[in-house]
């Protein structure tokens, strides 16, 4: 991440939000993530260590914690702002939530250890901040909308 321009070289200037598999094994995985503007990705965690590279545009996390007392509930325990050239290594029991909250397309590589395909993990929700099953194709789905929502704001800008 302390080169962008390669990275750029090697993957191409970001045309369109999407998430692609680089590389994907039983003990590793690395994501290509390309967020749409505005994009949110709602409290989550991994159960694998992750390292997040920002390459270009900029990804909020923020970051939670169980509260004592309520084990299906988190708050809020700190954040961070990764711009361009930025990495942030997260622990096997992080949970965080991620935002794209510029008007452009945000680029990163993910790199999980282990298979991030195949691995159960839990979200919560985002009003009540309670813990549930995570459902890949809703959060499928959810992106599709956003990155339609981008591309047909381009189309409307362009005329």
């Amino acid at each position: 991440m302390s080169e962008p321009t390669a990275v750029f070289r090697a993957l191409g200037e970001p045309e369109r939000p999407e998430t692609r598999a680089l590389f994907h094994s039983p003990t590793l995985t690395i994501l290509h993530v390309v967020w749409p503007p505005g994009y949110i990705v709602p409290p989550h965690d991994h159960h694998m260590w992750a390292v997040i590279g920002v390459y270009a545009g900029r990804e909020d996390n923020v970051f939670w914690r169980r509260i004592p007392g309520e084990p299906n509930r988190i708050e809020a325990a700190g954040a961070r702002a990764l711009c361009a050239r930025d990495t942030v290594p997260l622990g096997t029991e992080i949970i965080h939530s991620v935002i794209n909250p510029i008007d452009r397309l945000s680029s990163a590589i993910h790199v999980y250890g282990g298979d991030f395909f195949a691995t159960e993990r839990s979200k919560w929700d985002s009003l009540t901040l309670e813990e549930g099953r995570s459902d890949r194709e809703e959060a499928r789905r959810n992106f599709e909308r956003a990155s339609a929502h981008y591309e047909a704001s381009l189309r409307e800008a362009a005329g």
